[in-house]
């Protein structure tokens, strides 16, 4: 070939994009390509003895590279030889001459790309000195990269070339394994002095990790020759003991210690498994300890000790399935979101263990499996409801006949990962008797600094739980003791709204009760209405089981007449749900219509949901008695004595002459089959005292919620969305609310905050002047 410097680069080039990586001088490089538009760059080259110049692509691009996708400086190479194949391929070697700059790409009717170009020659410095310090210093590195990786350059010339400084530059940045920025930033260098100190400092970094991996290589080698000696000697003894005896004495044992050897385990559990074995093998075979050593091994083989998925942190994707999943719970999903940004950014962060708290029905273990499905974790259920034993959690131990790991051990084992989501369901529900207390058990099952060395019972070798999700769900937090509860970050789900029943109905429930019938659209549709009829006269709850099972009860009769032929569409309507359902179930309680005295409705949470509560009273001769009836709790009925005392000590204020040594109080509270409790009906008491006290009536379309003091302050109380809900299903939209609840508003829907009005309330004498406008005016001063 033509000396390098003695080469007339042409003012136009045309330009390859190389997507394999840089082409430098003095290197040559096999290429294929197979586009025809580059075929015919090739064919033009070969017939006009042309040059090609090579630019590498800044990264991975769609479609054919442009102008924006390539670098600025780039190598000029020759064709140093050509290989035809069948399909339109050339397989290339091109020989790299010297760098250019393009300076701008041409306009053209080519089906390549050309450009105007300027030589780029390396800049030498004025001192040799220092010049061949670094040569030979690279010279020396690059054989030390040669006898770590055990390679020989193909070339003969490389060693040879070590006096010329550019070329050593240039080859040995070509043996460098560093991704293709650096390459190109080595190619751009101009200066040789400068582009050696550069590849010095990249080369040393190189063999020190050539140095550490070949040091780790032999660590591992003497390794694995050493278990190989082993291997070896094993199988030499059971050769023997075959010539002696027969068959080996033992196979299941043979069986288990391969199995043994295959699996992997943790360097603890491998010795645990091993010991057993060995006993296993000494053993007569007739004993009946024999299978509880087996069972045991079969235990330890069988647990997921070091599998694990993979997390997929794909946000976007995650928040989709849980959307599909769920309607609404923003909650639960923007914490799960979170859980997975953090994950993300800290691999190794320890998970966060969440406990869903709401009524039954509104979607708490069905989440967990939308959470799994999001995070591509496998999901495992444990339904810790009526557990009351201990070892039922942590095992029992190996001693005891017919013993067998805990609940969790068992989990993991259906899960086959180490690291999947584990609802414990219904963790409310544990009782503790004379065999232990299963929440003891729960509290370094759930703590994030001692779960990573859980130790069953029964296994006795401890199990990492620190990569398990755990999941909790309850429908009261009052009966979790404070040490477990104060482990867990509550999330509440709360009940679901009319509105919003009405969404989760349209979008999930009726298709899937269809599907499980067997019906399409031809056979049945639910109207709207239909469903908000259902909705109101047929269920009473939170969340939407009811409302599932009487969809589905619809659905299997219309199947049912489909099956017998029958091919009539059958629309959803409140006028035929009588048919399907029969008789409305439920009368939802409504505000009175006209002022009653000793009448005020009072706001109530249920786990159905909220309602309305009608406090009445009374006034009777007697002997100063307070009658409360209406099975009222302990926590009610100190309200109703709470709420008289302010009465009597402000009796005057009002005008209220009665002698109250000579006349019982009776306080009823309507629905006396069902038993009420919480101090959040105390204003409310307060003004159906007041009412019958002074005769005068109180105003029906208003509801009030609050706890009273003696001190006549309204204190705040909970469920304030539910509450609210229940005041408009019940047709009052004119809420006395503490006003210390003013956050709890935001949670209430936009579009029932609209059709509400709500007062915020510090004093009982902000609500007397609203409830008993009569009164008012007549106080006394």
């Amino acid at each position: 070939m033509t000396p390098v410097n003695t080469i007339e680069l042409p003012e136009i080039l045309p330009v390859l994009p190389s997507a394999d990586g840089v082409v430098y001088p003095y290197t040559i490089v096999p290429r294929t390509v197979a586009s025809q538009d580059v075929t015919q760059m090739v064919d033009d080259a070969v017939r006009g003895n042309k040059l090609i110049g090579v630019v590498s692509t800044r990264g991975e691009t769609e479609g054919s590279p442009g102008p924006g996708d390539l670098y600025s400086v780039g190598t000029v190479t020759g064709i140093d030889r050509l290989y035809r194949f069948p399909g339109n391929i050339i397989r290339l070697h091109l020989r790299g001459l010297v760098r250019f700059r393009i300076l701008e790409y041409l306009e053209s009717e080519s089906p390549y790309l050309q450009a105007r170009v300027e030589r780029l020659d390396s800049r030498f410095p004025r001192g040799e000195v220092e010049l061949e310090a670094w040569q030979n210093t690279v010279g020396i590195q690059l054989r030390q990269v040669f006898e770590l990786t055990r390679t020989i350059p193909e070339d003969t010339q490389f060693l040879e070339m070590s006096d010329d400084p550019e070329k050593l530059s240039f080859l040995a940045a070509s043996r460098l394994d560093v991704d293709n920025t650096e390459k190109q930033r080595i190619l751009e260098i101009d200066g040789v002095l400068d582009r050696l100190r550069h590849l010095s400092a990249i080369m040393d970094k190189e063999i020190r990790i050539l140095k550490l991996r070949n040091k780790i290589q032999g660590q591992v080698r003497s390794e694995i020759e050493k278990d190989q000696k082993e291997y070896i000697l094993k199988e030499q003894m059971k050769a023997i003991q075959r010539e002696l005896g027969g068959e080996s004495e033992n196979p299941e044992a043979d069986e288990l210690r391969e199995r043994i050897e295959e699996k992997e385990l943790p360097g603890q559990v491998y010795d645990a498994a091993m010991e057993e074995l060995d006993r296993l093998e000494r053993m007569n075979p007739g004993l009946p300890e024999v299978a509880v050593i087996r069972n045991y091994i079969e235990w330890i083989l069988s647990l997921p000790w070091l599998e694990s998925t993979k997390d997929r942190l794909d946000i976007g994707r995650a928040g989709r399935v849980l959307e599909e999943d769920h309607y609404d719970l923003k909650d639960v999903k923007e914490r799960m979101l979170e859980f997975l940004a953090v994950r993300k950014l800290n691999p190794r962060g320890k998970a966060p263990i969440l406990c869903f708290v709401g009524p039954p029905g509104v979607g708490k273990t069905s989440m967990g499996r939308s959470i799994a499905r999001a995070v591509g974790r496998n999901f495992v259920r444990l339904s810790l409801g009526g557990v009351h034993d201990e070892a039922e959690i942590r095992g029992h131990r190996r001693t005891y006949i017919g013993a067998m790991p805990g609940k969790i051990i068992q989990g993991l084992k259906e899960a086959g990962s180490n690291n999947p989501v584990f609802m414990l369901d219904e963790v409310d529900k544990i009782g503790s008797d004379f065999r232990g207390d299963p929440t003891s058990a729960l509290l370094e099952v759930l703590d994030p600094e001692q779960n990573y060395s859980f130790r069953d019972n029964y296994m006795n070798v401890p199990f990492d739980l620190s990569g398990v999700q755990f999941i909790t769900t309850a429908n009261r937090l009052d009966t979790i003791p404070s040490p477990l509860r104060d482990r867990m970050e509550i999330i509440r789900i709360p009940g679901y709204t009319a509105a919003e029943k009405l969404e989760i109905a349209r979008r999930y429930l009726v298709r899937r009760q269809m599907e499980n019938a067997g019906l399409t659209s031809d056979h049945l549709r639910f109207r709207s209405r239909g469903l908000s009829a259902m909705i109101e006269d047929y269920t009473s709850e939170a969340g939407v089981r009811e409302l599932e099972r009487n969809i589905g009860k619809i659905c299997r009769k219309v199947a049912m007449n489909v099956a017998a032929g029958g091919e009539e569409l059958v629309i959803v309507t409140p006028s035929v749900l009588h048919r399907f359902l029969g008789a409305r179930v439920y009368t939802r309680e409504r505000a009175s219509d006209r002022p009653r005295v000793g009448v005020c409705t009072g706001l109530a949470w249920t786990p159905s949901g909220g309602e309305i509560l009608l406090i009445e009273s009374t006034i009777m001769s007697g002997k100063g008695e307070l009658i409360l009836t209406g099975q009222l709790g302990e926590v009610m009925q100190e309200s109703a004595r709470a709420a008289l005392s302010w009465i009597r000590s402000h009796a005057s204020d009002y005008g209220i002459e009665r002698d109250f040594k000579q006349h019982d109080i009776h306080l009823h509270v309507p629905a006396g089959a069902t038993p009420k409790d919480g101090p959040s009906a105390g204003v409310a008491i307060l003004i159906s005292l007041l009412s019958s006290l002074t005769g005068k009536p109180v105003v029906p379309d208003m509801a009030v919620t609050g706890e009273v003091s003696l001190q006549g302050r309204i204190m705040p109380v909970g469920g304030i969305k539910e509450k609210t809900l229940g005041a408009l299903a019940a047709g009052i939209t004119r809420v006395f609310i503490p006003s210390e609840n003013s956050k709890s508003l935001e949670e209430i829907p936009e579009n029932t905050r609209k059709l509400m009005e709500f007062r915020l309330v510090e004093r009982v004498e902000d609500v007397i002047g609203s409830f008993i406008p009569d009164l008012k005016r007549g106080m006394a001063r």
